[in-house]
């Protein structure tokens, strides 16, 4: 697996005004990359996509 250049993505609805940070993440074939959007050249957790799909339904469940 490529993790050279991800494509990282930010929620909509962390919307576009300066210090609103939240949470990006970038997919790949078998596994979903998060990392916090105010150290972009730091570490990132990379999860299992059927982990990053329960970890997602029980955020939206919270």
């Amino acid at each position: 697996m490529d993790l050279s250049a991800p494509i990282w993505r930010k929620s909509t609805h962390s919307g576009a005004t300066e210090g609103s940070h939240c949470v990006e993440v970038a997919s790949f074939p078998h596994a979903v990359a998060v990392r916090d959007s105010k150290d972009p050249n730091g570490p990132f957790l990379l999860v299992g996509r059927e982990s990053a799909r329960m970890l997602s339904e029980q955020i939206k469940n919270s």
